[in-house]
């Protein structure tokens, strides 16, 4: 009996760095990995364009420090510690070079590896994601300064307890997602400007980030590429937190993302301006 796409091929756990990392793989081909964002899953943020990406390539996805199954260390939370862990799983799964996406905290991990891991990606895709703190409104900011538990979505703590049920770890993991969005300093232009890997930019119009913001990424960005979808944060790749009724309209998502990781070499990337 052969696998379903959405069925994983792997899973399991990864020891890095004191820390237990928890896996799933599916499909077969190119590798793509998957970064999710603050508070989630594997299953919140990815279950529903896993199915489809993995029909054409192997799909990486894992649970960063923290967060799901994955296990936790005596350390903060911080994107370039998560950016060398997903490489640590990579080299783990023997995967030299993938693409990556990462969504939200997920795409700020994405920009660490970017920084400190060019070698081992291909293509970058930054989806609902910001490098600087004037990105978001005030208001954003303001939140997490007193956030509590009981104002994270419910989807995002009940799908926390159904992988971990430990309800002191969901705590530890809101916790420690609160003071690394409170500790954000972002990163410079130049910093940006030094990725020289191609990237896809992916906003939506009611995203936690301005257009203007994604805007501006994508000048900075050398060979970059820039999407505005509508929406709010998340809905465009079916973010179970998204999903007004639960339900995804935006399965053309899929078609964007492969066309971009089709694309070989710099030379189709259109550089701002061109």
């Amino acid at each position: 009996m052969t696998n379903k796409a959405s069925d994983p091929v792997d899973s399991g756990y990864v020891l890095l760095d004191g820390m237990k990392m928890y896996y799933e793989v599916y499909g077969s081909g190119n590798p793509l990995v998957l970064i999710h964002g603050g508070g989630s899953t594997i299953d919140t943020t990815f279950s529903n364009i896993i199915p489809l990406l993995a029909e054409n390539r192997q799909v990486i996805a894992m649970e960063l420090q923290a967060h799901g199954r994955s296990g936790d260390r005596d350390a903060p939370l911080s994107f370039a510690q998560s950016a060398n862990d997903v490489v640590a799983l990579m080299t783990h799964l023997g995967i030299d070079k993938a693409d990556v996406l990462g969504f939200s905290n997920g795409g700020q991990v994405l920009i660490e590896m970017g920084l400190r891991h060019a070698e081992r990606i291909r293509k970058m895709i930054l989806a609902s994601t910001f490098y600087k703190r004037n990105a978001a409104p005030d208001s954003f900011w303001n939140y997490f300064e007193d956030a509590t538990l009981d104002t994270m979505p419910a989807i995002l703590k009940d799908s926390f307890l159904k992988v971990n049920g430990d309800p002191q770890g969901l705590q530890n993991m809101f916790d420690k997602d609160v003071r690394q969005m409170q500790n954000f300093t972002g990163w410079t232009d130049e910093q940006l400007q030094s990725i020289g890997l191609p990237v896809l930019i992916m906003n939506a119009t009611m995203d936690v980030s301005s257009m203007e913001h994604a805007m501006e990424m994508h000048r900075n960005l050398p060979h970059s590429e820039l999407v505005i979808l509508p929406g709010r944060h998340g809905e465009f790749l079916g973010t179970l937190e998204s999903l007004p009724e639960g339900r995804w309209t935006q399965k053309y998502v899929i078609g964007l993302l492969e066309q971009f990781l089709g694309v070989d070499g710099l030379s189709q990337i259109c550089p701002p301006g061109a």
